[in-house]
This record gives structure tokens, sequence and C-alpha cells, in this order.
């Protein structure tokens, strides 16, 4: 089973010893058509994205405005509704799917953790890559070269454990940490 998650942030149980966790809130979602292998098309809000397509959506299926995105997940709905979040109380664990912080273009220290130069007077090495490849052999840069450039904004994957759902608020406790800003949408899927 797969759901729709938002990042709220990390907090920590009360009990000792106490547990860091992560808070995701599970979105409210429309299941629109199941096909026989569970396999469903499912709408939920994000923004305010309106098109001819997304309208032709919501008219087919017969949803409010405010539903204005569709993903197809894996879901427990046997017929359209209401997404069905009795799964998330019985599961232990998840694999939890976000983008990581977007860094824009850094440079090799921070990219590549690459050690650098010395800082001080006397030096042209300070910060920079270094020598990246020979001269006369092989005469170009090898395939794989670790450089400057785009670094996260990446999704990433990461198992966790359940600590709480609160079915009410849909409210999500998941031990450990979790990638991405908090605020961010994401993906979760019950292991077991």
């Amino acid at each position: 089973m797969e759901y729709i998650i938002e990042k709220i942030g990390m907090s920590r149980t009360i009990a000792v010893p106490s547990v860091p966790v992560t808070l995701l809130r599970v979105l409210e979602a429309k299941v629109c058509e199941v096909n026989a292998e569970k396999r469903a098309l499912v709408s939920y809000v994000s923004g305010k994205k309106m098109n001819k397509a997304i309208a032709g959506q919501q008219k087919k299926y017969n949803l409010s405005a405010a539903f204005n995105r569709f993903v197809t997940l894996d879901v427990a709905n046997a017929e359209a509704g209401d997404l069905d979040t009795a799964p998330l109380g019985e599961a232990k664990t998840l694999k939890v799917s976000l983008s990581t912080k977007g860094r824009g273009f850094t440079g090799v220290m921070k990219r590549h953790n690459f050690s650098g130069g010395p800082g001080a007077h006397g030096h042209r090495f300070h910060r920079t890559t270094g020598s990246i490849g020979n001269c006369e052999w092989p005469g170009r840069v090898q395939k794989g070269r670790k450089m400057p450039g785009h670094y996260g904004n990446t999704q990433v994957t990461v198992k966790n454990e359940i600590v709480s759902f609160d079915a009410q608020n849909g409210i999500l406790a998941v031990k450990g940490s979790v990638p991405g800003a908090n605020g961010s949408l994401g993906k979760v899927r019950i292991v077991k």
C-alpha cells in the first residue's frame, strides 16, 4: 500500500529513553478508479494548479476543484472513494521516498568531500578541483570524474519503523530522520 505524505518536521517521544521521530502528514486522497492488480488512479490536493486536462479528469471522476493532482498508487481499496488508511495502523515498517534539499551548483569540497588545499598565503589551490586527468594518455577526462555541479534535489528512499499513527488527524510518526525539507511532498510504501 502506498500513500502521499507531507513532511511536517522532527520531534522526539516523551518516553525514557526518548526516540527521535519524523512527523509525516498523510494527505487526504480520493481513489478515482482501481484495476485488477489493486493499482489505482488517486487524486490529492496540492496548490492551485488548474488546466483543461485536470478539469476534464475532475469532471470524469466527479471531484471537487481542490483535488488537482493525479498519481498511480498501490491501494487497499477495492472500489473508488476515499483512500483507505487502515493498513497504516497495523504496519510496522515503511519505505519513505522524498526529494533531498536542493543545494544548487556546488564545488567539489561540499559535493564530494574533497579536502582542498592550504588556506594560507603562497597557495593557489584552496577549494579547487585540482588535476582532472593525465596529459598525452588518455588525452581526455575519464568518465565519472568527480567535479563541481548540481547537488541535491534527487529522490532518496529510506526505511523507517513506525512509532505511532494518529488515524483521526492523519499524523504518522516514524523513527529517525527522513530526507527533504519540511513541507515537501513524498510517498510512503508499507513494507511489513
